[in-house]
């Protein structure tokens, strides 16, 4: 398929596309999308995903188009480059989902009961909460995860962590600041 795809590929195409010019862009999708459409399918297995891989190979080839180089690489080339890591975050982002998928079903009290009322709101603001703590250095981090995970008091976190109580207040009350600017900004959460 990649044979008839470029055969007879006019390297004005690719000077043109690199000008941007957006006819080119319209050539190469008539003559590439059934190209990466193929190999997105073959590596994803389904046809939504390799419809999405398709769109977005050419949304990003259109919006770092003044960093391709004609004279390095002919615009299929250039295109099959970009297709397999857009399939590669594809396949990234089915495992991101899978694992969290997996992380719900072991935080619901019984999964074979299915999510009873309130239990599934609670389980994705852990793994939210969870995922935000990953952004804490330590020792904030551990601070946190025993003030919210064990329930420990300002005076048990002290003792556990061998720190001073000022210090462990102070990093509580920085550490929720940043938390909530950043659940604020990237979650929308109020």
């Amino acid at each position: 398929m990649e044979a008839a795809a470029t055969r007879d590929w006019d390297p004005g195409l690719d000077q043109a596309f690199a000008g941007g010019d957006e006819n080119a862009l319209a050539e190469a999708y008539r003559r590439l999308s059934p190209l990466v459409y193929t190999l997105a399918l073959r590596s994803l297995g389904e046809r939504n995903a390799a419809d999405d891989v398709t769109q977005e190979v050419f949304i990003r080839a259109w919006k770092s188009r003044t960093m391709y180089r004609p004279e390095v690489a002919r615009l299929p080339a250039w295109l099959v480059g970009i297709t397999r890591n857009a399939i590669n975050d594809a396949l990234s982002a089915r495992a991101r989902q899978r694992h969290v998928e997996e992380a719900v079903v072991q935080l619901l009290p019984d999964p074979a009961a299915g999510p009873a009322d309130g239990s599934v709101e609670a389980v994705a603001d852990r793994l939210i909460l969870d995922d935000e703590l990953e952004h804490l250095g330590d020792p904030q981090q551990a601070i946190l995860r025993l003030a919210f995970y064990d329930d420990l008091t300002h005076d048990q976190i002290s003792s556990r962590l061998n720190l001073p109580l000022g210090t462990v207040k102070s990093h509580i009350r920085r550490s929720l600041t940043r938390l909530r600017t950043r659940l604020e900004v990237e979650h929308g959460t109020p």
